[in-house]
C-alpha cells in the first residue's frame, strides 16, 4: 500500500499557530520533508515544529531550493532548480513507494508563494494516483495584519497580495484597491518608500518584519524604518 504525502503549512514562525490538525499529522507521520534555501544552512519551518512536539524516531529529509526568483513551476528554465525539484521528487516518491507516510512542512499556509508547488506537478505527472492533502495554516499576511491590528479587507474592499520584487507598477496597484500587502520588501523598500510618498501614502503604511517571530517588530511609523530592521521576512500593509 503506498503511502500518503500531506503538505503542512506550520505558521509564521510562533509554534502556538500550529494548527492542532497539523500537530496531529506530524505526530504521526514517521518521515517529514524540509525545505531548506542553503545547503549549509537550518530551516525556519523546523524549528517551528521542533518547539511544538518531539521528532525523536522520525526520519528528516532535507530538500535544497537555491533562493532564486522563477515564476512558474513547470519551465524554470534554471538546471540547477529543475534538479534539486526533480532530487526532491525522487526522494519523496521513494517513501511514498514503500508505503510510508510523508509530510512536506512549509512557512505560512502552502497555497501562498509557497516552495511545495513547484514540485506538485512534477509528483502528480510521476504518479497520477499519489494521494496528496494539503493542510492549511496561519499565513504571515494574517499575522501581520493580527500583529498591527488592522482590518485587510470590510464590506466591497480589494484587497491585493504582491511579492514586493515582481512589481512592476506598484503605482498602479496602489491607485486600484483599497489594501496592497507588499510581502519580502527588504531589497526594494527604498523604491516603495519614494512611491509611497510621491502618492501621500506613508501614513497608510504599516511595516511589519518577522511576524509571528520572537523578534517580530511592527512600525506604525515607516519613516522609522532603519536598514537593520530590513530582512527577508517582511511586508508592507497599504490600507486606504
Amino acid at each position: 500500500m503506498r503511502g500518503k504525502l500531506y503538505v503542512i503549512g506550520v505558521g509564521p514562525g510562533d509554534p502556538e499557530l500550529l494548527t492542532l490538525k497539523a500537530a496531529r499529522i506530524l505526530r504521526e507521520v514517521k518521515c517529514i520533508c524540509v525545505p531548506k534555501g542553503r545547503e549549509e544552512g537550518s530551516s525556519l519551518a523546523l524549528s517551528i515544529v521542533k518547539k511544538a512536539l518531539s521528532l525523536d524516531n522520525k526520519e528528516i529529509i532535507e530538500a535544497h531550493f537555491p533562493m532564486k526568483k522563477t515564476k512558474t513551476s513547470r519551465q524554470s528554465e534554471d538546471s540547477e532548480l529543475d534538479n534539486k525539484w526533480a532530487e526532491t521528487v525522487k526522494n519523496i516518491l521513494s517513501r511514498l513507494n514503500k508505503g510510508i507516510d510523508v509530510a512536506f512542512i512549509t512557512i505560512g499556509d502552502p497555497a501562498i508563494y509557497s516552495t511545495f508547488f513547484y514540485l506538485y506537478d512534477r509528483l502528480i505527472e510521476s504518479n497520477p494516483e499519489l494521494k496528496i492533502d494539503v493542510i492549511p495554516g496561519v499565513s504571515s499576511i494574517n499575522a501581520s495584519a493580527a500583529k498591527a491590528k488592522i482590518s485587510l479587507g470590510l464590506a466591497d474592499e480589494k484587497i491585493a497580495i504582491l511579492p514586493a520584487n515582481y512589481i512592476e507598477n506598484l503605482k498602479e496597484t496602489l491607485e486600484k484597491f483599497d489594501t496592497v500587502v507588499l510581502m519580502k520588501v527588504n531589497k526594494v523598500f527604498e523604491g516603495i518608500m519614494h512611491t509611497l510618498t510621491e502618492m501621500n501614502l506613508l501614513n497608510n503604511a504599516i511595516y511589519i518584519s518577522r511576524a509571528g517571530m520572537e523578534d517580530e517588530k511592527v512600525f506604525k511609523n515607516i519613516n522609522s524604518v532603519k536598514e537593520e530592521d530590513l530582512n527577508y521576512f517582511s511586508m508592507i500593509i497599504v490600507k486606504k
